[in-house]
């Protein structure tokens, strides 16, 4: 396989993942940021947590999915993540992209 050939192959992967997260994002309510993933969540909770001075961030969410290209399968039960970089929470608003009109007849 040449360099060419892997960079086409994680180009389309990555454009793949895009795809799927396109289509998954309105199923949930939350959006994760950590210094290693991207989740998507509809459960989220954030303790700060100290152990001998330093302090850390324990992330719980449920009902997730991964933002991750080289994980088979990305929909996750439940996860823990923790952490001493920051945590990013964001309430997503999942309002539809496209609505109809009442009177469209349907």
């Amino acid at each position: 396989m040449s360099a060419e050939d892997l960079e086409n192959y994680e180009t389309e992967m990555e454009l793949s993942l895009y795809r799927e997260y396109r289509d998954v994002v309105g199923l949930f309510s939350h959006v994760v940021e950590t210094e290693r993933r991207f989740y998507l969540a509809n459960s989220v909770d954030v303790q700060v947590r100290s152990d001998g001075g330093e302090v850390y961030f324990e992330v719980t969410m449920s009902d997730a999915w991964v933002w991750d290209v080289y994980r088979p399968a990305r929909f996750v039960k439940n996860v823990k993540v923790m952490t001493f970089k920051d945590v990013n929470v964001e309430e997503l608003e999942n309002k539809p992209d496209l609505s109809l009109p009442k009177d469209a007849g349907f």
